[in-house]
């Protein structure tokens, strides 16, 4: 997707970054940024792409995207903040270890690597947003590292413990593939990797408001991208059905809740679920602002101007 460009740390300090070459195929690009690839743990090495100046902010995409999700927005914040839009572990071009203990693609290692990488590019402390699975890596960024997370934004998602208690009866067949991907390891990767294409197109199909928000162009970027990282996708989803809900848990028992302002854009779930999200959210973040929206789950893109300003008005919280 492309071209990768490895940076070596000195010996064991902080991690580095250098600016990779320019990609040289027509895949999209996020106009204005430069790519980097950043070493952010033993044998793990994200992509980012970087662009602005000024107080930093990290936004994070969902499934089944990229960074390139962020296109819009992150072009808009650029104006006067400093953007940084990582692949996750895992997927687009960012590297996609091996997960022999079921806590490689844990939440609390992926929201490591994003402390790592703004550190790695000069940042102590930033703002962060998410989307779908980014926004669940950036609540934990937020429990577990409050001192350098100053704002945080999650989009449609639910908290995981939240999400699973939730989901029940013929309408949470919509999240059939939670379920799919949180089997043992193996059946669901040979079942995905038959037909990727048909699997992960579902989604951007399913879920979308506005299919014309996702170009032709995008749209196989994101299925290339997903094609060549079946096996940690599914990894990312099963430790949301073990050691994620074991951290959340944890948390709630502790009374553990993020200490920032926080902002959540999201669908009317509850309408169909029988949940109160804002209710749900609130128990997490006391300095919530909760927003219900009209668009579909893609809604950086779908929605960039209304999803920028939201976030210009949490930076000023």
């Amino acid at each position: 997707m492309f071209q990768q460009h490895s940076v070596t740390p000195a010996g064991h300090g902080p991690a580095s970054a250098e600016p990779a070459a320019p990609c040289a195929s027509a895949t999209p690009v996020v106009p204005g940024f430069e790519h980097r690839r950043v070493q952010v743990a033993d044998g793990v090495a994200l992509h980012a792409a970087v662009g602005g100046s000024g107080s930093p902010i990290v936004l994070l995409h969902g499934f089944p995207q990229t960074h390139l999700m962020w296109r819009h927005v992150a072009a808009d914040l650029a104006a006067d903040h400093t953007v940084i839009c990582p692949d996750l572990r895992g997927y687009g071009a960012s590297d996609k270890p091996a997960d022999p203990d079921g806590t490689a693609y844990s939440k609390r290692t992926m929201a490591a690597d994003v402390v790592e990488l703004a550190r790695a590019l000069g940042h102590e402390r930033f703002a962060l947003a998410g989307h779908d699975r980014g926004a669940l890596v950036a609540f934990r960024a937020g429990l577990d590292h409050p001192a350098a997370v100053t704002h945080l934004a999650c989009l449609d998602v639910l908290p995981t413990q939240d999400m699973w208690e939730v989901m029940h009866g013929v309408d949470a067949a919509v999240g059939f593939h939670l379920y799919l991907m949180a089997q043992p390891p193996g059946l669901p990767e040979r079942m995905i990797a038959a037909e990727p294409d048909l699997f992960f197109g579902h989604f951007l199909d399913l879920w979308g408001g506005d299919r014309a928000a996702i170009p032709p162009a995008v749209r196989a970027a994101y299925l290339d991208a997903c094609r060549a990282a079946v096996p940690s996708v599914v990894a990312d989803y099963r430790a949301s059905a073990g050691i994620d809900l074991e951290h959340d848990r944890a948390d709630r028992a502790a009374g553990n809740v993020l200490t920032m302002p926080v902002t959540v854009l999201q669908q009317d779930w509850g309408a169909a679920l029988g949940f109160d999200a804002r209710a749900l959210w609130s128990a997490w973040a006391p300095q919530l602002a909760h927003r219900t929206v009209d668009f579909g789950h893609f809604m950086a893109e779908e929605a960039p101007e209304r999803v920028a300003g939201e976030l210009r008005k949490l930076l000023a919280r």
